[in-house]
């Protein structure tokens, strides 16, 4: 006795056909899975006989045994429950599937039955519109994320018997349908704004161009200073996700078991801020089952490392490779995954260890050895600063400053120059597929960042005075392009050059010994 259903499993951050394959003979109560499934699919075995058995259904006294097709391909994750017990009641006879066309069945089944969320259903339900299938069966809280997706028949199921008896046409499923424009227009509040940080109007200056242009930024300052809370207001001016932009940024969260079953969608550029103690394999990704890190969880948004140098060497130097290429590769001896890697690296530090080296403060003048500010500078490598593009100075804030009324532009204001300027860009780019002037590749940096002879000069003088790496030279041409283009303006002239060599005097100040 046989029998078969289709279900999809979870690969990176895709999904992939699986046919759920049930087999029964004689035999003393015995259930096997085969087709290289992972423990918590071996354990469905006692989730599908409970289910199957508080369901009304009966469990025979034979040996079952369950293929996951394609068997060459190791599964992982509980979706696979309900498709397994639906196939072990086909082969028991106990149900006919009357419906025509390909049903997929996906969810976690509860010892009486019930169906429960899971992981990856917009992947599964992205997999399943390019599969053209007549519709997918998944949990109720799973409905929302899968009806994102368009053109595909979504139906939340709440118990293993109500979907039997939908697949036999006893009873009918409304297809769940939202309003994704409506959902995704619904943009979430931030509780901070660029209007509550007293001073450090150049700080913000510096914040508005990277988030322009997608650049990396440093921020140096001493203790209390601002810079964590600049960086949580940073989200709060980055340019408007598109569409296209959630449903990938989405994918990456339904995945790692991070969307809200409410909205179903992400809705803002993530955020993200791990502690200093996140191993390497967390921030770039990976485990036996490979799964994306915090460096892809920030994909489309900012990751933020707060004390730069308290993070291992080891964590720091794994964000060279995404940086650049902005797509993490994990490899494994069975297969080779690639997860989208997109952010913009915010980062802070203190300008030596006790944090005052520099600082006009009163009662706080800087007790470090030329050693240990040495070495604790040179926790981040050359190569990874070449990496960021702009690097500020974040000096404490006067008394002054701190007792007036805040002057400084609300953070609408400046995300209006900011959509502006990254519309800009994507007209610009429209052939080339890219989307910001810090993905630009050296031919491109030669086409659209001319610089005239007054500009060369100054460069020059910079890279000689500096002693800026070639990479450097082209980040600082691209926040130049970046300036140019918050201005409104078609042509870098010398003043562009000159704020975007700025933000580069850092890499004097701060790493000459």
């Amino acid at each position: 006795m046989y029998g078969k259903t289709v279900s999809y499993a979870i690969q990176g951050i895709d999904a992939r056909q699986v046919i759920v394959e049930a087999d029964i003979k004689g035999g003393t109560n015995k259930f096997s899975i085969v087709g290289l499934p992972s423990n918590s699919i071996k354990e469905s075995k006692d989730r599908v006989w409970s289910a199957i058995k508080n369901s009304g259904f009966r469990f025979g006294s034979h040996n079952y045994t369950v293929n996951l097709a394609p068997a060459d391909v190791k599964k992982e994750g509980v979706s696979l429950d309900l498709p397994i017990a639906v196939s072990v009641l086909l082969a028991e006879h106990q149900v006919r599937i009357r419906r025509k066309g390909v049903y997929v069945l996906v969810g976690e089944l509860s010892l009486d039955g019930d169906l429960r969320a899971v992981r990856g259903i917009l992947s599964i339900a992205t997999a399943c519109r390019e599969d053209e299938v007549e519709g997918i069966i998944v949990p109720l809280e799973n409905a929302k994320e899968a009806a994102i997706i368009e053109g595909l028949a979504v139906y939340p199921g709440t118990h293993l018997r109500e979907v039997v008896e939908f697949l036999e046409g006893k009873i009918e499923i409304e297809p769940f349908t939202i309003d994704r424009d409506g959902i995704f227009a619904e943009q979430s509040e931030n509780p901070l704004d660029m209007y509550d940080v007293k001073g450090q109007y150049h700080v913000k200056r510096a914040l508005e161009v990277a988030a322009a242009g997608g650049h990396n930024i440093l921020m140096i300052g001493p203790p209390g200073s601002g810079k964590t809370m600049l960086a949580r207001c940073f989200p709060t001016i980055l340019p408007d996700l598109s569409l296209d932009e959630a449903l990938e940024t989405t994918k990456i969260h339904s995945v790692s078991g991070l969307i809200d079953s409410k909205t179903g969608i992400i809705k803002q550029r993530p955020f993200r801020s791990p502690h200093h103690t996140i191993s390497d394999i967390a921030l770039i990704g990976g485990g036996s089952y490979p799964k994306p890190g915090e460096v892809s969880l920030a994909h489309n948004g900012v990751l933020f490392l707060d004390e730069l140098p308290e993070f291992k060497k080891s964590v720091l130097e794994v964000l060279r490779q995404p940086l650049e290429d902005e797509v993490v590769t994990i490899s494994r001896a069975s297969q080779s995954l690639e997860f989208p890697a997109k952010f913009m690296l915010a980062a802070s530090m203190n300008p030596c260890p006790c944090g005052y080296y520099g600082s006009f403060i009163e009662g706080h003048s800087c007790t470090c050895t030329v050693a240990s500010i040495q070495r604790y500078r040179a926790k981040i490598s050359g190569p990874l600063l070449d990496r960021i593009d702009i690097h500020v100075e974040v000096p404490a804030v006067r008394y002054q400053e701190l007792s007036a009324l805040p002057d400084g532009e609300k953070s609408e204001v400046i995300r209006k120059r900011v959509n502006n300027s990254r519309n800009c860009q994507l007209e610009r780019f429209k052939a080339e597929n890219i989307y910001s002037n810090s993905q630009m590749s050296p031919k491109l940096i030669r086409k659209y960042c001319h610089l005239d002879k007054e500009c060369q000069i100054l460069v020059k003088k910079a890279m000689e005075l500096m002693g800026l790496s070639a990479r450097a030279f082209d980040r600082i041409k691209k926040v130049s392009r970046t300036i140019a283009d918050l201005e409104g303006s078609e042509n870098i002239t010398s003043v562009h050059v000159s704020e975007a060599i700025q933000y580069r005097s850092l890499d004097r100040k701060f790493w000459d010994s």
